[in-house]
């Protein structure tokens, strides 16, 4: 092979995986996995933020774009559907595009060489014409309708439309009816150019494979490219303020829904340093807002939430937030209740022995997740992508120091940083 591999081992944990870097430019890497299924994914570095509009205010492709490419990539130029071409092989494929990327996976027990053909094909060979545009056009409309009935989806965009200004993670990853409607064959192969190179994508293997079996697909399946001219990131001049605290809206749920966003602007440009927030996060999160936590349980005793009550950060070098989300009957309350709670650890100090619990429990967790061809090759894209790596996230949890996490705490939690999204249920008129 011409081809330069990397080898990632963590002693510790039992656990290697190699990177290599095709002739196209390509990143692939393999990591051995003796389990019954072999999971495997395409992924490209370009999700609805990478649509960003410029000093102008306009974008270089409608808004849904990115997510309308998933959708027609299935589509081959002899009429048939990949969808039925892993089903015949006995895989189970399947697609998403998110704010920051779009990938394409399956999971075989049998026949991965077939499978993993034809991933790397109807990848690399897109077939748009104007008639199967429009058709398309007509199928992510009715998405997006079912998007906008759904209340746990509005709840969630507009918490993110109450954090941000301008930023494009507030755009609807699917777009709108009218952007999409905009959406022409052309439109879609430029795109595809633009974003779709080697050198913007990366092949995940996960299971019971070799890096001579993958790399040998690779060869014979991948087309030759030409040289690729990256398009610049467009600058988008976020203030660290939020855009509004309320977000109020009307829809079809018993019970009021919220998310409480917390807008983080102290984003590292250093992947590691980023990893490392990442990982303090997860460990002050669960310490904070857990079900085992006070503050949960404080608010469940007293009938203020329901049982389903959650926490989650995302952090990507463009943006960061919490969402804090659940159902109550007054999120006003609950909301007042969780300043109350973080200031009362403001003043009292997180306790170490509850960081050492938690971080333990976080550790113990990301060791399980060594357990699932699946989720090891999603956690393992995750990081190709914010130029990371798989092992030092474990290792980081593993040695993830005190002050670090209490000076995070008293960072991150700026009361004028929080923004309250609501959906109530629809009024008698609105039914």
């Amino acid at each position: 092979m011409n081809e330069k591999m990397q080898t990632f081992e963590s002693e510790w944990l039992r656990e290697h995986y190699y990177r290599v870097v095709h002739t196209s430019g390509l990143p692939v890497y393999v990591f051995p996995k003796e389990m019954t299924a072999t999971y495997a994914l395409f992924a490209v570095n370009f999700g609805e933020v990478d649509n960003a509009a410029n000093a102008e205010g306009e974008q270089s492709f409608p808004a849904g774009i990115a997510h309308f490419l998933e959708h027609k990539l299935f589509s081959n130029e002899d009429g048939s559907d990949s969808f039925e071409r892993f089903s015949a092989y006995g895989a189970d494929a399947n697609a998403y595009t998110s704010h920051t990327k779009t990938v394409y996976m399956f999971t075989a027990t049998d026949h991965f060489g077939e499978s993993f053909g034809e991933l790397i094909d109807f990848v690399s060979h897109p077939y748009f014409t104007e008639a199967s545009v429009k058709k398309e056009q007509g199928i992510i409309a009715e998405e997006i309708r079912m998007c906008r009935d759904n209340p746990y989806d509005r709840c969630y965009y507009n918490m993110l439309e109450g954090l941000y200004y301008c930023h494009p993670i507030k755009t609807e990853i699917c777009g709108s009816i009218r952007s999409v409607s905009k959406i022409t064959a052309g439109m879609l192969y430029d795109c595809y150019s633009t974003h779709y190179h080697p050198e913007n994508m990366a092949v995940v293997v996960c299971g019971n494979v070799t890096v001579d079996e993958v790399m040998h697909i690779v060869n014979e399946r991948l087309p030759k490219t030409g040289p690729w001219q990256k398009p610049p990131r467009a600058t988008v001049n976020e203030p660290s303020t939020i855009h509004r605290e309320r977000m109020i809206d009307h829809g079809q749920v018993g019970k009021p829904i919220f998310s409480i966003g917390v807008k983080d602007v102290h984003i590292p440009l250093d992947g590691d340093a980023r990893l490392r927030r990442d990982a303090a996060m997860a460990i002050l999160s669960e310490m904070l807002f857990s079900e085992s936590g006070e503050l949960y349980h404080s608010l469940l005793d007293r009938g203020l939430i329901s049982p389903e009550f959650s926490a989650d950060y995302a952090l990507t070098r463009d943006f960061g937030f919490l969402q804090i989300s659940g159902e109550a009957d007054d999120p006003e309350a609950v909301l007042r209740e969780i300043l109350d709670f973080l200031e009362k650890q403001r003043q009292n100090g997180l306790s170490e022995a509850d960081f050492e619990r938690t971080r333990r429990v976080e550790y113990a967790e990301s060791i399980k997740g060594f357990d699932s061809t699946e989720e090891i090759a999603n956690n393992l894209l995750s990081f190709v992508f914010e130029e990371a790596e798989l092992f030092t996230y474990v290792e980081l949890l593993k040695n993830m120091e005190f002050d670090y996490v209490q000076a995070l705490f008293a960072e991150f939690f700026d009361p004028q940083r929080f923004t309250l999204s609501v959906v109530r249920p629809m009024r008698d008129n609105e039914r």
